[in-house]
């Protein structure tokens, strides 16, 4: 089965994990600092490693303060984790729906929903292509909220020639080996405020704090350390901090190899029937996660099931959260977001990985336009 993505490891990596494994630290060493500067170096913004994507976003909800009574605006054209780390704090979820043309959460349908309770507005990276976050950022402020970037798919991205991790007042990565680059299991937050990344850190160490200027009581010994706030341990060790910043080394050879294969699908596949490509808007460069194309005339299903059939693994991202039954349970239902559910009904993923060859992409097209043309 050729997988929908697929991480890519070289001796470099492998040198970098056995070099961390024969040190002094397997965690909360001088590698989990490295690879933090190694993010910023990319993101464009300080940031804090974490455990996996789910808990960068629980750590930037916890940073912005969200809790019981507030309002947390975002997508249903995601993973579940992107709303669900929300409910976690006692917050309501307010789904808004997406643009037709990048599946990215809509300004205009944010502008409709949001209220004096909207604590944060969580946008997504849909398939590595940024949100409309100049748009979104007004829209927060105006109401006295922080943004949240969901940069799960976007690392490498740019923005009008800025970086994912300085659009938004608090970014969230994802290092899964599907992604655009793996530390196994590792996620990320960065930020452009202090005080966030200060939260953020601060929470993803269990709440401790060691600053003397911090501590109530700082005169008790060298020992001494104080709780002052309710966290969790999402520390990402150092063995997988080494593997990330050895991945993040060759960053700009990932992006170039996901824009050539993104380019070859664009211009194999242009004139086949029944098929919707993906755009790239004007001043965006997207390090594409994901190749997402839309099924047209109800065949989604058909051409999914023949695919797999095929051994080609293409995948459907996403089903619109509030369709899982936990959020039908809460009382949320199908028909909220049209022009997301509209989009869940025809999209379809194609492999797309750095190590993807020609050939299994022009199976890939060839498998398609087979079945598309029957």
């Amino acid at each position: 089965m050729l997988p929908y993505g697929r991480q890519s490891i070289d001796q470099s990596d492998v040198e970098a994990v056995l070099a961390a494994l024969g040190s002094d630290w397997l965690t909360t060493g001088p590698r989990v600092a490295q690879f933090e500067a190694d993010i910023e170096a990319v993101a464009g913004a300080p940031a804090v490693t974490v455990t996996n994507g789910t808990t960068a976003l629980h750590t930037a909800y916890a940073a912005a303060g969200v809790g019981p009574g507030d309002e947390v605006v975002t997508t249903p054209m995601t993973f579940v984790a992107t709303a669900s780390c929300a409910n976690l704090f006692g917050a309501k979820v307010i789904f808004a729906d997406v643009e037709d043309e990048t599946a990215n959460l809509d300004p205009a349908a944010v502008e409709a929903v949001v209220t004096s309770r909207t604590k944060a507005i969580a946008a997504v990276d849909y398939a590595g292509h940024p949100a409309e976050y100049d748009a979104l950022r007004k829209i927060a402020e105006r109401v006295g909220a922080v943004t949240i970037g969901d940069a799960a798919h976007a690392i490498g991205s740019t923005y009008h020639g800025r970086p994912v991790g300085t659009l938004a007042d608090l970014t969230t990565f994802s290092f899964f080996p599907t992604k655009n680059l793996t530390t196994a299991e590792g996620g990320a937050v960065a930020s452009t405020r202090p005080d966030l990344l200060a939260a953020a850190r601060t929470f993803r160490n269990i709440g401790m704090v060691r600053d003397q200027d911090k501590l109530r009581h700082p005169d008790e010994g060298g020992w001494y350390y104080e709780v002052q706030s309710f966290g969790l341990n999402f520390r990402l060790p150092d063995l997988l901090c080494a593997l990330g910043s050895s991945q993040l080394s060759r960053i700009a050879e990932f992006k170039a190899a996901r824009q050539r294969l993104v380019a070859r699908y664009d211009e194999l596949l242009a004139d086949v029937p029944g098929l919707r490509l993906p755009v790239q808007r004007e001043g965006v460069d997207p390090m594409r996660h994901l190749y997402p194309v839309r099924i047209l005339d109800g065949r989604r299903r058909e051409v999914y099931d023949r695919m797999r059939e095929a051994g080609i693994g293409v995948q459907v991202n996403y089903i619109p959260v509030y369709w899982h039954p936990v959020y039908a349970d809460l009382g949320y239902r199908r028909g909220m977001c049209p022009v997301a559910e509209a989009f869940y009904a025809e999209e379809l993923s194609l492999p797309l990985f750095v190590d993807l060859t020609d050939a299994d992409q022009d199976r890939v097209v060839e498998a398609l336009r087979t079945i598309l043309g029957s």
